[in-house]
């Protein structure tokens, strides 16, 4: 073999191993390449439409609990309203008009002492049942003919049922003049237990009875009387 001939084959034997090594490397590049971005493109495109639906299912759940969230509240403010609405309907007893006749209770229960109910309202002439249901009471006017400041109108009676001791018994009253009629259980006022009769259409500005209590009175007398004189107000203002 000559001397070129043999440089020839050296030659050619040189570059085959350049380009294998080139190859390799092209190869070796396109793995890491691969492996850095996480994988082939399908791969990838998989990956990209689960995060959307777990997106999007994430969102809809959101919405989902806002609205069974306003829902809730929503039917908490019916509620609250509802009850609102109920307790209102309930009212306190007061009349709405006068009457021909009225009965009040005396009554003794759970350590408490009252008028049942606290104000009553009837025509002139009208007549007014104390019935005495537990334990001893009386009711007797606020007058000065009862020893006591009068609270009743100029001309009306002073009335005083006296002492009731048994369960069920019972006075009658009857008043003719037109007013407000404060009165109170002998053995009790200093508890509170005073009441009010209304009688016909009386001026609130000039009824002695819906006048700010006098300081002689004990002071659950006067709280309550304060209290009473509200009530009738609202009655005497409503039926003008």
């Amino acid at each position: 073999m000559s001397e070129h001939d043999l440089s020839r084959r050296t030659f050619v034997a040189l570059t085959a191993a350049a380009v294998t090594g080139t190859a390799g490397c092209v190869a070796g590049s396109r793995e890491e390449t691969a492996g850095a971005g996480g994988g082939s493109p399908t791969a990838t495109a998989t990956a990209t439409e689960a995060h959307s639906d777990a997106g999007t299912h994430e969102e809809d759940g959101h919405h989902e609990d806002d609205g069974h969230h306003e829902e809730n509240t929503h039917h908490g403010e019916e509620t609250e309203t509802g009850h609102a609405d109920e307790s209102s309907d309930h009212g306190h007893g007061v009349p709405e008009e006068p009457s021909a006749s009225a009965t009040v209770n005396l009554v003794t229960a759970d350590g408490g002492y009252h008028f049942d109910p606290h104000v009553v309202w009837v025509e002139p002439g009208g007549t007014v049942t104390f019935h005495n249901e537990s334990g001893s009471h009386t009711a007797t006017a606020y007058a000065e003919a009862n020893d006591k400041p009068g609270r009743i109108p100029e001309g009306g009676t002073a009335f005083d049922t006296g002492m009731l001791t048994e369960a069920g018994a019972e006075h009658e009253v009857t008043l003719d003049t037109p007013g407000v009629y404060d009165y109170y259980c002998a053995p009790h006022e200093a508890m509170g237990m005073v009441a009010t009769v209304v009688v016909g259409h009386p001026d609130a500005h000039e009824a002695t009875g819906l006048t700010d209590p006098q300081s002689s009175l004990p002071s659950g007398a006067r709280e309550k009387i304060r209290g009473l004189n509200e009530t009738v107000h609202g009655m005497i203002d409503d039926s003008h």
